[in-house]
């Protein structure tokens, strides 16, 4: 098992070996055009940012600027948006589903380093997946760390460092990020704390 094929597989690899410092290096050319983009040229941001990633839905939207390593190791769903500042270490795999909404300055980290200083000095790093549902907003500066695994429906609260699993349907925010409360069928008839709505096509 060679380096990269040793980074895919979630295990202790070397960066520069088998090829993977090309493909960072040829990652970040595409990087820096998408970043460097008209704003008028909408048609060949959506072109590029489906090129970049591994799998996209139909409708995507990455306001620049936006940083990844590899970025064949994103998968999003339909109606994926990432505001501002959007930094992805995807050495591990991390996929997203559908309508998820990311705020600005959100990095999600699969990457990590040994504890150890001899061990980390050795110049081996590891990537672990991190998933992500569908119907998920996760709020500005949050930070989600490898092998984290985020349920469908979940708003993450601004500022928030996820260590761990979150289920499907909660509220959870802080640092390390814990449940604050579920999300009930009340919730839908507010827009932002005790605002109720004051249309009606919102449902």
């Amino acid at each position: 098992m060679n380096h990269k094929e040793r980074m895919l597989a979630n295990l202790p690899y070397k960066p520069w070996m088998d090829g993977l410092e090309e493909e960072r290096f040829e990652n970040k050319k595409k990087i820096f055009k998408y970043n460097n983009l008209p704003p008028e040229e909408k048609e060949e941001k959506t072109r590029l940012i489906k090129e970049i990633l591994g799998k996209t839905g139909k409708w995507i939207n990455i306001e620049a600027p936006f940083h990844c390593d590899y970025g064949y190791n994103i998968e999003v769903g339909e109606w994926f948006f990432a505001n501002y500042n959007f930094v992805v270490l995807d050495v591990g795999k991390v996929k997203m589903g559908d309508n998820v909404q990311i705020a600005p300055n959100v990095a999600i980290y699969t990457a990590g380093h040994p504890i150890h200083p001899d061990s980390r000095n050795s110049g081996y790093e590891y990537g672990i997946d991190v998933t992500i549902g569908n119907n998920v907003w996760i709020g500005g500066n949050t930070c989600i760390m490898p092998g984290v695994t985020i349920g469908d429906n979940v708003v993450i609260g601004a500022g928030s460092v996820v260590t761990k699993d979150i289920p499907a349907n909660v509220i959870a925010v802080g640092n390390p990020c814990r449940i604050l409360r579920k999300i009930t069928e009340e919730d839908r008839e507010y827009y932002y704390r005790d605002r109720k709505f004051d249309v009606d096509d919102y449902k």
